[in-house]
C-alpha cells in the first residue's frame, strides 16, 4: 500500500503472545506464537509506525508481556490492559506510567452481566482522572445490554464496529453509541469484519462516518486475527480502510484520532 501520508499511522488493536499461554480455565489457548517482532515488519512494510497492544483475554489480568515491551517502546507503543473491577487507583497509576491508556472488557463468548464493574466506583474514578478510556467487546447485538451496566461518561471505545444486528440507523447499537457521543467521547474502532457476522463492513464502516464523523473513527488490524488466522495479511486489512472511509480520510482516522487518544 504506497499511500503513505505520515510519519504517524497507528494500528490501534493488535494482539501479542507465546504458544501455549494461557490463564487456567481459558477458552482459547494459542497453538502458535504471535511475536512483536512480526506486527512490527509488517506494520512498517505498509507505512504503520505505531501501535496499540491490547491484552488478549485468554491472558488476563497478567499484563506483564505487555508492560515489558512497553518500556522497551515508548515511543512507539502504548497498550490496554485487562483488569479487575477492584483494582485501585495506585495500581492503575502505575499502569500508565508504563504506557497503558485504557482498560478492556472483552464480553465476546461470555455473560454480558457484569455486576462488579457496576461496583467499580474507584476504577471509574481513576480513568477519568488518568484520562482513560475503556474498550469494550461484546457479541453481536448486545452492546445495549453491557453499557447498561456501565457509566455513560467514561470515554469509550468500541471493538470491531461495534457488532451491530444490522447496519442500519435504526439499530439499537448504532443508535445508543450516536446519542452517546453527543455528550461524552465515543470511538468506535474500524477492524475484524470477519466478526460481523454476515452485517456487510463497509456499508456499516460508511454508517458510522455518517453517524459519527470521522474524527470518531480507529483503525485496527486485530492482528493476528485469532481464530481468523487465514485472513491476517496485513496489506488488505490497512487497505480495507480505504475502501470504508476514502483516502480523505485516512490521516484522521489513521493518525489524528490515536495520537490524541493515546499519546496526547
Amino acid at each position: 500500500m504506497n499511500l503513505t501520508t505520515s510519519k504517524n499511522w497507528v494500528d490501534t488493536h493488535f494482539h501479542v503472545f507465546h504458544a501455549g499461554e494461557a490463564v487456567a480455565g481459558a477458552r482459547y489457548v494459542p497453538q502458535y506464537t504471535a511475536a512483536l517482532s512480526d506486527w512490527q515488519s509488517l506494520a512498517q512494510s505498509a507505512g504503520v509506525t505505531r501501535g496499540v497492544w491490547v491484552q488478549p483475554s485468554f491472558l488476563g489480568v497478567d499484563n506483564q508481556l505487555m508492560l515489558r515491551a512497553l518500556k522497551d517502546h515508548p515511543e512507539m507503543l502504548r497498550g490496554v490492559a485487562v483488569v479487575a473491577a477492584d483494582t485501585q487507583a495506585d495500581a492503575l497509576k502505575a499502569l500508565h506510567a508504563e504506557g497503558v491508556r485504557g482498560i478492556r472488557l472483552n464480553l465476546s463468548g461470555v455473560s454480558h452481566d457484569i455486576p462488579e464493574w457496576t461496583r467499580a466506583e474507584p476504577v471509574w474514578r481513576a480513568l477519568h482522572e488518568l484520562g482513560w478510556h475503556l474498550e469494550v467487546h461484546t457479541d453481536q447485538g448486545a452492546l445495549t445490554h453491557a453499557l447498561a451496566q456501565l457509566p455513560t461518561d467514561v470515554p469509550l471505545v468500541v471493538d470491531h464496529m461495534a457488532k451491530p444486528n444490522e447496519a442500519k440507523a435504526t439499530d439499537t447499537s448504532i443508535a445508543l453509541l450516536t446519542q452517546r457521543a453527543q455528550h461524552a467521547p465515543t470511538y468506535v474502532k474500524l477492524s475484524g469484519a470477519y466478526r460481523l457476522g454476515g452485517v456487510d463492513a463497509t456499508r456499516l464502516a460508511q454508517l458510522w462516518l455518517q453517524e459519527l464523523g470521522p474524527q470518531a473513527l480507529l483503525w485496527g488490524s486485530d492482528w493476528p486475527c485469532t481464530n481468523h488466522e487465514h485472513l491476517a495479511h496485513y496489506d488488505a486489512l490497512l487497505a480495507e480502510l480505504t475502501t470504508w472511509v476514502g483516502l480523505a480520510h485516512l490521516e484522521t482516522v489513521l493518525s489524528d484520532n490515536p495520537q490524541r487518544l493515546y499519546w496526547a
